[in-house]
């Protein structure tokens, strides 16, 4: 008897599409993963249900996750869509879905502005590298142009702020949590 769910099908897919991707037999993962082939070879056809503890060695055994193994095929993360912020000149596409570290391309066409109020400071490090445009970063006392090829790191225990140089600039940044809570949030 066959299994007809469409997350079995999913599953039993992405295990063989990985094990042929790696060029590897049956016999070669299943000794990978301590199962005997026959049974690898009815999991893939859906001849056999997959238990929790099997599917963990699969997964560990193909590099991969139980959670990339069974996440649902939907297109709703497949094009990334902009989110404005007209007050704050920056229009943001998020690149990532790591909850422990953000990548975001930005478009700034606000300037930087000099004030205190606008330099901010918070645990971590900030990296980006300017795509189009020439961006000013505000760091401390120093104002550092940065244009189009060139990147910056900084620690964002330095107060910092960034802004647009004579036209909007775009940038893709490499954020931590506290990065990304200090320069996506409005």
């Amino acid at each position: 008897m066959t299994q007809d769910s469409e997350l079995d099908v999913l599953v039993r897919t992405r295990i063989r599409g990985l094990r042929v991707a790696k060029g590897w037999s049956l016999d070669e993962l299943a000794a990978r993963c301590f199962l005997s082939p026959s049974t690898l070879s009815r999991i893939e056809t859906g001849h056999r249900r997959i238990s929790l503890d099997q599917l963990s060695v699969i997964a560990r055994a193909l590099g991969t996750t139980i959670d990339q193994l069974v996440e649902p095929p939907g297109d709703e993360d497949v094009v990334i869509r902009p989110h404005r912020d007209p007050a704050r000149g920056v229009t943001t596409w998020m690149l990532s879905a790591d909850p422990g570290v953000t990548v975001a391309k930005m478009r700034i066409t606000r300037p930087a502005r000099q004030g205190v109020d606008e330099l901010k400071v918070h645990p971590g490090t900030d990296w980006f590298t300017v795509l189009s445009g020439t961006l000013t970063l505000l760091l401390g006392e120093r104002t550092i142009l940065v244009e189009t090829g060139q990147a910056a790191q900084f620690s964002t225990m330095v107060p910092h702020a960034f802004g647009a140089h004579g036209g909007p600039v775009e940038i893709l940044g490499i954020l931590d949590h506290d990065g990304q809570r200090t320069h996506l949030r409005p």
